[in-house]
């Protein structure tokens, strides 16, 4: 089978966009309204997506530090617990996957490992985790804390957090479960393993109170672009999503995180790489470019500010001139990637503050496409084809809108080159993303014990 390109959808309720849900094809006041989700998921699935994904803060995320808590311009404030909501749409779809996100320093092991488990027993084999480490120093305040521990510490606790929570997936073996009316055995008690951890983080003595799950582990998923970030995606993670601007980079990063795996004993297959995309499209160019026009007229300077103070680590931009020249900022000690991206958008451009968040506004530093059908399956077709991209993490400007797009538009294109499933391959996320079921740890040590 030739190799296919696999897509994620990142659909928050109100739209990618920071002014999406001015739109007037919008409907912000259904943010919390179900059936609107399930409309969103169901296109999703019509458009043959691997997996429905969102991002998730224990925060209210305003989106910076400009005032949007006193101005109200944040579209991104009172969103479902996602693994929630997930369980609910599972039941209304068949084959579209769900990746959540779960903070590793914020949540105890026990208890997300438990839901996950749950989510994947619910959905049958379509979960995926997205292991974040929270950046947000807001959030140590959230849970009782003086402060947000550092960025190499948190990821030095997200290796241990990330090895425990397979500990207690593997709790039960895959046949563990009899339910011999005959004997009255329910279980065998020989094949329910307690990890019995303590680390240097973490100390959990009991099995999880969850059988092993339809994939084993759900998908295990991360975002992260530093060096620690790096590191745990070439030794757990099965996809990762980056934010990249332009194919030398995106390579780059491909062929580094790839090389990473040998060390664990993984091959390049076993971690697929999905950089986010915002896509306008229409019939022509200047259809597409009128679409992002519209929207680039939507966004309100608090709200463009904002976004952009939250994505450079707090920096205040309202304290300079607009629409002068982008000022030279530090990346705050928290989050180290996407600062970065930020300012080397505005150099390259030699963009304005007022330009450089119309730029973001939509995609916070992933790629942008702005074009005809052929254009932006042209460029997306070069990153796959050119070690950038085993797929896509699309981020629809708008919803409905910006979705059905996608779905109505490029998908067709993607398979009529050859390029993009026209059915479900598999029932799990693990088999539609064509990724390996992993063994039970414990199985396998049993099974190497009795070869030596």
């Amino acid at each position: 089978m030739s190799r296919k390109i696999r897509l994620g959808a990142f659909i928050p309720a109100t739209g990618q966009h920071v002014a999406a849900w001015r739109h007037p094809d919008a409907s912000p006041e259904r943010h919390l309204d179900i059936d609107y989700l399930i409309e969103q998921a169901q296109t999703a699935e019509r458009g043959l997506f691997d997996a429905y994904f969102l991002a998730d803060s224990p925060v209210i995320n305003f989106g910076g530090s400009a005032g949007d808590d006193q101005i109200g311009v944040s579209s991104k404030v009172g969103s479902f617990e996602p693994v929630t909501l997930f369980a609910a749409l599972s039941a209304v779809t068949k084959h579209l996957g769900f990746i959540a996100t779960a903070s590793s320093t914020y949540e105890s092991p026990y208890l997300l490992a438990r839901k996950f488990a749950s989510l994947d027993h619910i959905s049958g084999g379509r979960a995926g985790w997205n292991v974040v480490t929270t950046a947000s120093a807001a959030a140590a305040y959230n849970f009782g804390y003086e402060q947000q521990p550092p960025h190499t510490e948190r990821y030095d606790r997200a290796q241990e957090y990330v090895d425990l929570i397979q500990k207690l997936w593997d709790s039960w073996e895959d046949d563990a479960f009899l339910y011999d009316k005959e004997s009255g055995v329910f279980y065998d008690v020989d094949k329910l393993h307690h990890p019995n951890h303590k680390g240097k983080y973490y100390s959990v003595k009991g099995a999880l109170n969850v059988p092993r799950s339809p994939q084993g582990y759900p998908v295990i998923v991360q975002a992260g672009s530093s060096e620690p970030g790096r590191e745990l995606a070439g030794r757990y993670a099965e996809v990762i999503f980056t934010a990249h601007q332009e194919l030398e980079s995106a390579q780059e990063f491909y062929r580094d995180v790839k090389s990473r795996l040998a060390k664990y004993g993984r091959q390049p297959e076993e971690l697929l790489i999905l950089p986010g995309v915002s896509v306008f499209v229409g019939k022509t160019e200047a259809e597409a470019r009128a679409k992002y026009e519209e929207l680039t007229k939507l966004i309100r300077p608090e709200a463009g500010l904002s976004l952009l103070s939250g994505l450079a680590g707090g920096i205040d931009f309202s304290k300079y001139d607009l629409d002068g020249p982008f000022p030279d900022i530090q990346a705050d000690a928290t989050v180290r990637s996407r600062p970065a991206l930020i300012a080397d958008i505005a150099r390259k451009n030699n963009f304005t503050i007022r330009q450089v968040y119309e730029w973001v506004a939509g995609v916070r530093g992933h790629w942008q496409i702005i074009g005809s059908v052929e254009q932006v399956v042209d460029q997306l077709q070069e990153w796959f084809e050119n070690e950038a991209a085993d797929g896509f993490n699309v981020l629809p400007p708008t919803t409905p809108s910006g979705l059905n797009d996608f779905v109505d538009l490029v998908v067709p294109e993607l398979q009529r080159r050859g390029l993009f499933r026209t059915e479900y391959e598999g029932k799990t996320l693990r088999e539609n993303l064509g990724l390996k079921r992993p063994e039970n740890q414990y199985t396998l040590a049993q099974q190497a014990a009795k070869v030596s």
